[in-house]
């Protein structure tokens, strides 16, 4: 797959979760799209891929979304060259969620097939 834009490639990959009777709409709170070309997708899971998170909370207690952020580059190392940039942009957003929001994000520098 690849564009006059370049290929998609994956820039950060990870998790988000909230109570499930908290009523939060996160796209108050994440950009879904930042300059240059970068996509912030978040999709709602039907069921978390775990069944517990790190400080033993049920899974199946939280609302949980799949977060994917992606840009189309030449290759890894354009791409990957705008990881510090969003890591930070992406944080202060987080930052500004509501109490109860958690999430997991990790570098996931990887084209998309």
């Amino acid at each position: 797959m690849s564009s006059d834009r370049g290929r998609p490639i994956k820039l950060l990959q990870g998790y988000l979760w909230y109570p499930r009777d908290a009523e939060i709409d996160l796209g108050t709170f994440l950009p879904s799209q930042l300059e240059p070309d970068i996509h912030v997708l978040w999709d709602e899971l039907p069921q978390a891929p775990f069944a517990f998170f790190d400080d033993g909370t049920l899974a199946a207690s939280q609302r949980v979304h799949q977060l994917t952020v992606l840009t189309f580059a030449e290759d890894e190392e354009a791409a990957g060259r705008l990881v510090p940039w969003l890591a930070e942009v992406l944080q202060r957003a987080l930052d500004a969620t509501p109490e109860g929001v958690g999430w997991q994000v990790m570098e996931d520098l990887r084209p998309i097939e």
